[in-house]
């Protein structure tokens, strides 16, 4: 027996030198290894979220049209309304018109230009027609002042109102070709005429291109607003 427990104690010596002092310190601790510890939440604060780009400024609103814009799409619908006609000649000279006053509407520079070849091509293929009647003479007057020939517009007229001097028509494209020929004060006459034989003429002229040349005329406003003709025939409204 005296041996059994000299030989226990031995042992328990052992056992007491082979475990190094820090171990026993940590066994005496009754805690948990540090490896072996949670990680505290707050211990590393984790990457901050991604913050969202800070807002550039507004898109600007596009700008307002400029009134030269209507006017130019007003004239150019002229046209294409006189192209649809078969109006070559009067369609042309809207044509011309949206291009030499309003370069800066590039929108319809374009296809003004197009259908401005259209109808060059298509006045040149036509032969001269023969005139008969006042209608037919006042047809030529149009065809003659779209090619620049003012006096054979002026002859062409002046037979019609002959013939017919209540033509509205006549006396609207008579108008036109005295204002050109810097004639105002006879072209306001004519004028003023057409208005009181068909007042329909009156909407036509504020807007005609073709009346600039005696549009700042300080007549042209009384011009446009004659009164209808009592005993006026009624006719329709023709464009040219």
């Amino acid at each position: 027996m005296a041996k059994q427990r000299r030989s226990a104690k031995t042992t328990s010596k052992l056992v007491r030198r082979t475990i190094r002092p820090e171990t026993r310190k940590k066994i005496a601790r009754k805690g948990v290894s540090p490896k072996s510890r949670p990680r505290s939440a707050t211990a590393r604060p984790g990457p901050a979220p991604p913050q969202a780009p800070p807002a550039g400024p507004p898109a600007p609103a596009p700008a307002p049209r400029k009134p030269g814009f209507y006017e130019a799409v007003a004239i150019y619908e002229r046209g294409v309304q006189a192209l649809q006609r078969h109006d070559f000649g009067g369609a042309a000279n809207y044509f011309r018109a949206v291009l030499d006053r309003y370069p800066e509407e590039r929108e319809l520079l374009e296809r003004a230009r197009l259908y401005l070849r259209v109808c060059e091509r298509e006045t040149s293929r036509r032969p001269a027609p023969e005139v008969k009647t006042p209608e037919e003479r006042v047809y030529a007057a149009t065809v003659a002042l779209n090619s620049g020939d003012h006096s054979g517009a002026l002859d062409h007229l002046q037979r019609a109102l002959g013939e017919d001097p209540e033509s509205d028509y006549a006396h609207y494209i008579m108008a036109v070709a005295l204002g050109m020929r810097n004639r105002a004060d006879e072209a306001l006459e004519h004028l003023q005429q057409a208005i009181a034989l068909n007042p329909e003429n009156r909407g036509l002229a504020k807007q005609d291109p073709d009346l600039d040349s005696i549009r700042n005329h300080d007549r042209f406003r009384d011009a446009l607003d004659t009164p209808a003709a009592p005993n006026r025939r009624p006719r329709p409204l023709r464009r040219r």
